[in-house]
């Protein structure tokens, strides 16, 4: 068999393994090798990995186990996140129609940023389908509001690296944590040829009941089309539209 197929093969037991679990609260290493049809020390390793991620974890009768708090913390990750896609699809759709541009919704995912969500406004003929792609933070509007929701140590942690991708990519530490001070004083973010020459972005925070920054909503079209008068229009439709989806999730009072 070879490494790639016997990766595979680890990846489906241990998921049949959260599957049995599942079914029968908890279960001994010799009830898992068999349910599995392997030797005792195969379902014995996959266990222990699944129990370092805690996905397992062992009863206070040792050798026996169930499922494991990760779990549960994988779960409110994609609940939180469906329900940030549902309660703004409706506020983005006005918003493209209002704009007639793309909204995009996107949240932090490790060092970038992750589109959930798009809708495309009445000018975007053939609009690109960000969805499930992971982008820049430092190069993008959306970007830009994820990162000024963070702490001053998460935000050096995601400085390190700058990559150019247009003459006006910011590329010093400097001025990108003045642009981020800036955003978090003025409640949006610009990102104009930044990521790619003639696409223009604005973009702001989404805040959940706690107030504390969990996405970010943008308008993004041709620079042609957003030209700086244009741009200062976009900006409080998309400043209102992403307080109304952080009003939903249950932040500020009406």
């Amino acid at each position: 068999m070879s490494e790639a197929a016997g990766g595979v093969q680890s990846v489906d037991r241990a998921l049949t393994i959260l599957e049995v679990l599942s079914r029968v609260a908890e279960a001994g290493v010799t009830e898992i090798a068999a349910e599995l049809g392997v030797h005792k020390s195969t379902a014995f390793r996959l266990v222990t990995t699944l129990e370092a991620h805690r996905l397992v974890e062992q009863t206070s009768d040792r050798g026996r186990y169930r499922l494991g708090l990760g779990l549960l913390r994988l779960a409110g990750a994609t609940t939180a996140r469906l329900d940030l896609v549902q309660e703004a699809r409706p506020v983005c759709r006005q918003l493209a129609a209002d704009t007639g541009e793309t909204v995009n919704i996107a949240v932090l995912s490790e060092s970038s940023a992750l589109y959930l969500d798009q809708v495309a406004g009445s000018s975007a003929l053939q609009p690109h389908n960000w969805v499930g792609q992971h982008i820049p933070l430092h190069a993008t509007s959306n970007g830009k509001v994820l990162l000024s929701g963070l702490d001053d140590g998460r935000l050096d942690e995601l400085l390190r690296s700058l990559p150019r991708y247009t003459s006006l990519t910011i590329t010093t530490r400097s001025k990108l944590r003045a642009e981020v001070a800036h955003v978090r004083e003025c409640g949006y973010a610009l990102a104009i040829d930044e990521l790619e020459e003639g696409l223009t972005a604005v973009a702001a925070p989404v805040r959940n009941a706690h107030g504390d920054v969990v996405a970010s909503m943008s308008v993004s079209g041709p620079t042609f089309r957003l030209p700086e008068d244009r741009v200062a229009e976009v900006i409080p439709l998309v400043v209102t539209s992403a307080q109304e989806v952080s009003h939903r999730l249950g932040w500020g009072h009406r």
